[in-house]
């Protein structure tokens, strides 16, 4: 074997001369293979505190390699030199080269890049001598500390948050880079775009730097104005209530939202899209959006130019199927869209679901449901086609669940509507997704698929953020039921990290005091039933109303379960003890009390079953502004005890909104109890109206009466409607506070005989119970303040 041969040469391309004239003058010292730079670097020596700024990493410069001659060397021996933090081994792990291995060229560039990538070092060069492979690193330095200059407007602690770069890390530019550009966003959210980070290192003892990020916060820069042009059917006011972005006022001082961000106005036009075409504005469209910087640099016009276009009704709606087994006439009927309905873009969604799941529940999985639109511009109507074709079957391989650091696996899996081996459908796991935001563990929710073992199988990851779910609050308010109320409560959504929720709470007020503990199982013995228990005591003084104190202590067993996506029916039971208590004199021969009241002085163990049937058809549980719902409540008490009634009571509700901000409801409610076993109502169990349930009537301001005393007595019966319509009062949303004006008209009444009638059979002119007609109408602020 020649010298040339025993000393085979790899070298960057850039210096093929040089090296292979160095090779055939038979020199020792092995040519490299490396990322950058030409010369191989000197380990750097502990040097005086200094700024620099971030040199480009190694990995950036061109690793091509070749060999002079021969075209492949087998190896010897791998040799590690330059490593000085990092053990060797762990060097030699990630090289993809082992003792024995024939390399040429391209297997030495694949593992200068694969070390590389590996972000642990500075700088990596690869060399043959006599059959040895030696490799040279630069490891990159290891992160002292993290340091933020010039932030006033954002913490220390919330920068730190959003960065990725920790002490003890290792550095990268990479990293660098990616944090400064983190801090940038994250100003430019809090409405400053003209803010700058510049990225600056001290090099310290021991390979280690601090890493220092210059901040330039750059002036808040504002919204003076948002003009709307091109709308017609919608005032300005209506278009901007749509979007999020709102005009910058002195008393915004809680919002972000009159900044300027570009990617929330991206936003409100997709948001301003939505509106129009869930109003028949099949061809809406936002012509253009722009934004003038005022002269003085603090604030951003926006103006926005609408094209609304005609009014569009659905025309002809059908469903095309390419799966004879899916009968297509039954799958029209699942559509809710009827030809001459407005065009609503939602019902299309809607439909597209329904079709989804109805082909679901068949046993096809895998299809794929697509609209096509045909605009008839002549009778302003769209034709649309659902097109239903079978996709390619893919199954789940593996899910994995990635972030959960306090919650157990099992309590996200139950949420998933999918299993391992399933067939994958994704409106099955944008359902589950949405599962899994509505629990308020996490602050985050993705779910990504990746390619699985098989071409046919797929890999789920669902990536969560862990939020804290535990609360403590303390809080003192006023209202016209209470007047002043101190309340201390503390809990916690998710106890142990399983998912169950525990509440104590204690009230304190001029009428009620009330203490109690609620747990909760959501998912119990692994089904879906809620279940859970309550203890309480409470105290009710209800002598300016009516002159009796009410105090309760007992416990409760809770059981509930979805019959469907929009039905809930719950069951209960309760055991309690009751007492009533009137002033001293009050039922004596002399006292005024009647008969209705006294009849009902001392304990009574109350023993009750009951259920709860509640339907929700609306398109938001919170704030409605279309839809149905519904529920009817029954109790039976006389499971035991020394009471014994039947109770019930239904009420529904229907919203139709007009825009987001103008919603007319029509609500309705009405209950009766009747006594059994020869039992009498008590006046703890009766129904009393006023106040929040009535308008415009004080607490049980509604009624029989005792005209005597003036005690209010409750009923037996009630029945009371309600007209509403809540119009924008121009306040930012997250103020809470919504206004309405409504109408509300009812009766209650039907006390037992023996209190309305007297013993000579005639009616107790001391009693009114008259089941008189009451109404009442005005203005009404809600406000659902920071305390509840």
């Amino acid at each position: 074997m020649n010298d040339m041969t025993s000393r085979a040469a790899v070298r960057l391309s850039a210096r093929s001369s040089l090296l292979a004239l160095a090779v055939a003058a038979g020199l020792g010292a092995p040519a490299l293979a490396q990322t950058a730079p030409a010369t191989a670097p000197a380990t750097p020596t502990p040097a005086p505190a200094q700024t620099t700024t971030p040199q480009a990493p190694a990995a950036n410069a061109d690793p091509r390699v070749e060999i002079a001659a021969p075209q492949t060397i087998t190896i010897n021996r791998i040799i590690v030199q330059g490593a000085q933090r990092i053990d060797q081994t762990t060097v030699l792990s990630y090289l993809p080269i082992r003792p024995g291995d024939a390399v040429d060229a391209s297997v030495l560039d694949v593992a200068v890049r694969t070390l590389s990538r590996t972000g642990l070092f500075a700088d990596v060069q690869l060399g043959i001598q006599n059959g040895d492979l030696i490799v040279q690193i630069v490891e990159n330095p290891i992160i002292n500390q993290v340091v933020f200059e010039g932030n006033k407007a954002l913490s220390k602690d919330k920068l730190t948050k959003e960065v990725t770069l920790s002490p003890r890390g290792i550095y990268t530019r990479a990293k660098v880079q990616e944090d400064v550009g983190a801090i940038v966003e994250l100003y430019r959210l809090q409405g400053r775009i003209s803010a700058t980070v510049t990225p600056k290192l001290v090099q310290l003892e021991q390979n280690r730097v601090d890493v220092i990020f210059e901040i330039n916060e750059g002036p808040q820069t504002g919204i003076s104005a948002i003009n709307v042009l091109g709308n017609q059917a919608f005032s300005d006011r209506d278009v901007r209530g749509v979007m999020v972005t709102e005009k910058s006022t002195w008393w915004k001082f809680f919002s972000n939202n009159d900044n300027y961000d570009p990617n929330r106005l991206e936003y409100d036009q997709e948001q301003l899209r939505k509106f129009y075409t869930n109003r028949g504005y099949y061809d809406f469209r936002v012509v253009s959006s722009v934004a003038e910087l005022q002269p003085d640099d603090q604030a951003f016009q926006l103006s926005l130019t609408l094209n609304e276009g005609d009014k569009y009704n659905f025309g002809e709606v059908k469903v095309v199927t390419q799966n004879d087994r899916l009968n297509a006439d039954f799958l029209q009927r699942l559509i809710p869209i009827r030809s001459g309905d407005l065009y609503e873009s939602d019902k299309i969604e809607q439909a597209v679901d329904a079709l989804t799941f109805a082909a679901g529940s068949a046993g096809y999985a895998f299809v794929e449901i697509n609209p096509t639109y045909k605009a008839n511009p002549d009778t302003d109507t769209v034709d649309v086609t659902f097109n239903v074709s079978e996709g390619q079957r893919v199954y789940i391989d593996r899910i994995n669940v990635v972030g959960n650091t306090r919650t157990i696996d099992p309590v996200i899996r139950r949420e998933l509507l999918l299993t391992e081996g399933d067939a994958f459908n994704r409106a099955l796991m944008e359902r589950s997704r949405n599962n899994l935001r509505a629990l308020g563990f996490f602050k985050d929710v993705t779910v990504e698929e990746t390619r699985g073992s098989a071409p046919d199988r797929s890999v789920i990851n669902v990536n969560v953020q862990e939020q804290p779910t535990g609360e403590l609050s303390v809080g003192a308010g006023f209202s016209s039921v209470d007047s002043f109320t101190v309340n201390l409560g503390i809990s916690e959504r998710n106890f142990r990290g399983r998912g169950q929720n525990v509440v104590a709470r204690l009230e304190w007020g001029s009428l009620r005091q009330q203490v109690d503990f609620r747990f909760t199982e959501p998912k119990f013995l692994g089904r879906d039933l809620r279940a859970g228990f309550d203890l309480f005591h409470s105290r009710y003084d209800l002598s300016q109303y009516s002159s009796y104190d009410y105090r309760s202590t007992g416990a409760g067993l809770r059981l509930s379960y979805p019959l469907n996506g929009n039905m809930l029916l719950s069951t209960r039971y309760f055991l309690k003890s009751d007492e009533i208590i009137v002033p001293t004199g009050f039922c004596s021969t002399a006292g005024q009390g009647s008969s209705a009241l006294c009849d009902q002085i001392g304990s009574f163990i109350n023993s009750s079953a009951g259920y709860t049937l509640q339907m929700n058809y609306t398109n938001d549980p919170v704030r409605p502004t279309r839809g149905w719902a519904g529920s009817l409540r029954q109790d039976l008490a006389g499971l035991g005890g020394d009471v014994n009634y039947v109770k019930t009571e239904a009420d529904a509700s229907w919203y139709y909104g007009f825009t987001p901000a103008w919603v007319v409801s029509v609500q309705g409610s009405t209950g009766y109890i009747s006594g059994w076993n020869g039992d009498p109502i008590r006046i703890n169990d009766r129904f009393f109206k006023g106040g929040n349930s009535f308008r415009g009537f004080e607490t049980a301001g509604m009624g029989p009466r005792d005209l005597t005393t003036n005690d209010s007595l409750g009923g037996n019966f009630y029945a009371i409607g309600t007209v509403e319509l809540t119009v924008p009062n121009y306040l930012p949303e997250e103020y809470g506070i919504r206004t309405s004006l409504f109408a509300d008209v009812g009766t209650l009444g039907l006390l037992d005989d023996r209190y309305t009638i007297t013993s000579a059979g005639t009616p107790d002119a001391n009693i009114v119970d008259d089941l008189g007609l009451r109404a009442s109408a005005g203005i009404s602020i809600h406000w659902r303040s920071p305390m509840g």
